[in-house]
This record gives C-alpha cells, structure tokens and sequence, in this order.
C-alpha cells in the first residue's frame, strides 16, 4: 500500500469525465480528485495542491491559475 504524499504541481486542466486530467509539461498526467469549482479553469495552466491517493490519483485541496 502507498503512503499518501503532498504535491505542488502545475499543469493544464483537462476535463475527462468523473476525474479531469493535470497535463504536465513533462508528458504526465494526474487524475484529480476535485469537489470545488474548477469548470472555469479547464483549457488553462493551473497550480494543483494534494494529497497523492493513487496511482495517478490526487486528492486536491486547491486549485487556482497558475
């Protein structure tokens, strides 16, 4: 089992479905786990602050424009 793991990232917002997607420069990608508003930030670079809860899953506690 995975210990969770506080990350900082930026990247571009993505929607797809239940979990929109973080599109890192590098070519990765996090499915975020969102329950704030964040419709208006997808298309845009944002700044992501979480709690890694997965694989490539992340449990965000803010998101705002990068």
């Amino acid at each position: 089992m995975h210990r969770p793991t506080r990350h900082e990232l930026e990247g571009i917002l993505l929607e797809n479905g239940i979990y929109p997607i973080l599109r890192m420069p590098g070519g990765g990608e996090w499915r975020l786990e969102i329950l704030k508003r964040h419709r208006h930030l997808v298309g845009t670079r944002v700044k992501v602050i979480g709690t890694r809860s997965g694989f490539d899953l992340l449990a965000v506690d803010r998101i705002e424009p990068a």
